[in-house]
């Protein structure tokens, strides 16, 4: 940026910037919206890169991941392009920044690893062959093509572009990203003002990777099993709990857990039902308290009322 600025391309450089950010943010929203915490962003000479380390999830999830990159990027193509349809004049305020998104889009594209076509790419090829030789497949590609940009380079009149992009190929081909963390939305210090507890039913087939999409930041969710009845409840701490013990894809209420709680529901329906978390806190001596509630309708659940005796 400080080469940029002393010979003035300053404005270029921070367009190419922020389109490298809004690139990098579509793959952090995406990634959110499945459960993953993205640990930071790398802004590099060669280019930036969001620290997430999903791998592991299922293919259709892994495409999703890549394109929401380049998805961003055509976004804002296509914007502009509207833009200039009805208003001419703005072109030459915003043809760089067409530019770059367009770039961008198309880079990222290539089959190349570790760029988003390539992710896309290796979800092919891991159909194909053991997921190892796929890995070893991209590397190749990702060698070819940074020695492609390398020999560019010398025939393009020494844009340093193209060495920078081939040096992003290579140090991210090599590099191991950090393990991806959960995202936990219970916060201690709201405890003081009293946090809303949403209670969503669901059936026995809810998987964790589900489940983590019902998190807020505004509520604490618990969620509870439906058959004939409030059958089971765990609440955000719990699934946390045994998230770590199981895949993202395994069902947060298994057959032996929930054979368990239809059980403790035989036992307890009625005015006095109270559910498994009750009746284990009631040996204790203590019974829960809920200092709100509201209701919440995904739709793919349905919402629910607490008992009366929880109010």
């Amino acid at each position: 940026m400080l080469f940029c600025a002393l010979f003035g391309g300053l404005p270029s450089a921070l367009i190419c910037l922020v389109t490298a950010l809004l690139h990098e943010s579509g793959h952090i929203f995406c990634a959110a919206k499945m459960g993953f915490k993205c640990q930071t962003v790398k802004i590099m000479p060669y280019g930036a890169a969001a620290m997430c380390d999903v791998e592991g999830i299922r293919a259709g999830d892994e495409i999703r991941l890549a394109l929401a990159g380049p998805l961003v990027n055509a976004a804002v193509c296509v914007a502009l392009a509207g833009l200039w349809w009805f208003f001419p004049e703005s072109y030459a305020y915003t043809d760089t920044v067409m530019q770059a998104n367009l770039a961008m889009l198309v880079v990222n594209l290539l089959p190349a690893y570790p760029l988003d076509g390539g992710r896309v790419a290796g979800c092919v090829l891991a159909k194909l062959f053991k997921k190892r030789t796929a890995l070893i497949i991209l590397k190749v590609i990702a060698s070819l093509c940074a020695a492609a940009l390398f020999v560019a380079f010398f025939f393009s009149g020494y844009n340093p572009t193209l060495i920078m992009f081939a040096l992003f190929l290579v140090c991210s081909a090599i590099e191991k990203a950090p393990s991806a963390e959960l995202i936990n939305f219970s916060s201690e210090g709201k405890l003081s003002r009293g946090i809303e507890v949403k209670y969503v039913l669901c059936d026995k087939n809810l998987t964790y990777k589900d489940a983590f999409k019902r998190l807020d930041d505004k509520r604490y969710l618990v969620l509870q099993l439906y058959d004939n009845g409030v059958a089971d409840e765990i609440t955000q701490d719990e699934l946390y709990a045994q998230a770590g013990e199981h895949s993202f894809y395994d069902r947060v209420f298994d057959d032996e857990l929930s054979d368990g709680a239809n059980e403790e529901w035989l036992l307890g329906k009625g005015e006095d039902y109270f559910s498994r978390k009750d009746l284990e806190n009631s040996s204790t001596g203590t019974l829960p308290s809920v200092t709100a509630l509201t209701h919440s309708a995904p739709s793919e659940t349905a919402s629910s009322t607490a008992p009366e005796s929880e109010r």
